[in-house]
């Protein structure tokens, strides 16, 4: 059986959320996370219908990519995570689908407040695991790709 070769991606990059309407999203690719994580608002748990949804809104109004979307999902579930400051935090994890050098990819975020971080998106290890290469020298390799 012949071996995937990987793609190469820098240490930041900026990617499309197609289900929130979202291109060009800046993201931080960190092998010292286990799970993506995106920034999220409004995170509610509602009920219709006798169903139970979570509504969030990815970023926030002071966000230049901040759309005002709700998104509604019944594909949820929760998840104890320990953050990069040693605190255990309960955190909401989702599916979106999301476009990275061109190629479209269902993945697992955890929703938390990112407001006071650089990049709104971490990429983790269990998304970039199999299908990319880190290259720390290289920046931006997906957005720079579209062009």
């Amino acid at each position: 059986m012949a071996k995937q070769k990987l793609q190469i991606i820098g240490t930041t990059d900026c990617i499309d959320f197609i289900d929130a309407e979202i291109e060009n999203l800046p993201c931080k690719i960190d092998t010292g996370a286990a799970l993506s994580a995106i920034h999220a608002d409004r995170i509610r748990i509602i009920e219709k219908n006798g169903i139970e949804y979570l509504s969030f809104k990815l970023l926030d109004k002071k966000h230049p990519n901040f759309n005002n979307k709700d998104i509604l999902t019944t594909d949820f579930k929760e998840k104890r995570i320990k953050s990069s400051f040693g605190e255990a935090e309960n955190r909401y994890q989702i599916k979106l689908r999301i476009r990275v050098f061109g190629k479209v990819y269902n993945s697992s975020f955890t929703l938390t407040n990112r407001k006071q971080m650089t990049y709104p998106v971490l990429l983790g290890k269990k998304f970039l695991k199999g299908k990319f290469l880190v290259n720390v020298a290289q920046h931006n390799l997906s957005f720079k790709s579209k062009k």
